[in-house]
């Protein structure tokens, strides 16, 4: 396989994987590009012990957590809250004329704890079973089970009051 049909093959779904713990567009692909050279240089050295989506979503999530623990994203971090305290913030009817729906869901997930949100992301928009999950970052299927409850109620209790408030109490109750 050569290296642009791998890219295509894997690419935007890493891309959007690590998206979701980075939350940059840019450093998200920085972090696949990174994966993905790392991979196809060592696409021989791959044991089989799981699928190779895995594999891949593996890479992935481990170079996105060491992003997020790194001293550029810390002061990135810290640099742009400053910004926002002089910059003043929107008014909740400006926040919600600019986005739509599926957008508000999406941030909604994403300002989850890290732990909720890529149980949420894995299981949802992934659509991987439980036990496939708890492979993929090495905890119970329980442990699984038990963060995916706690980011829906999460959820529900951060659109509460909202339209979408219904269908996600009936989902937490399943």
């Amino acid at each position: 396989m050569q290296l642009e049909e791998f890219i295509r093959t894997h690419g935007e779904e890493l891309l959007r994987l690590s998206y979701t713990y980075v939350k940059n567009k840019e450093m998200a692909e920085d972090i696949v590009q990174d994966v993905l050279l790392k991979a196809y240089e060592q696409r021989g050295q791959f044991r089989g012990d799981a699928s190779y989506r895995t594999y891949l979503y593996r890479m992935t999530i481990n170079r996105s957590y060491d992003y997020l623990r790194s001293w550029s994203y810390k002061n990135t971090i810290l640099t742009n809250k400053i910004q926002d305290i002089f910059k003043g913030t929107k008014s909740a009817e400006q926040y919600v004329l600019e986005r739509s729906e599926n957008q508000l869901l999406g941030n909604v997930v994403l300002e989850l704890p890290v732990k909720y949100r890529e149980i949420i992301i894995l299981y949802y928009y992934k659509e991987l079973k439980i036990d496939e999950i708890a492979h993929l970052l090495s905890i119970s299927d329980n442990t699984v089970k038990t963060r995916l409850r706690r980011g829906r109620e999460k959820l529900r209790d951060q659109l509460k009051g909202g339209e979408w408030h219904d269908e996600f109490s009936s989902e937490a109750s399943n």
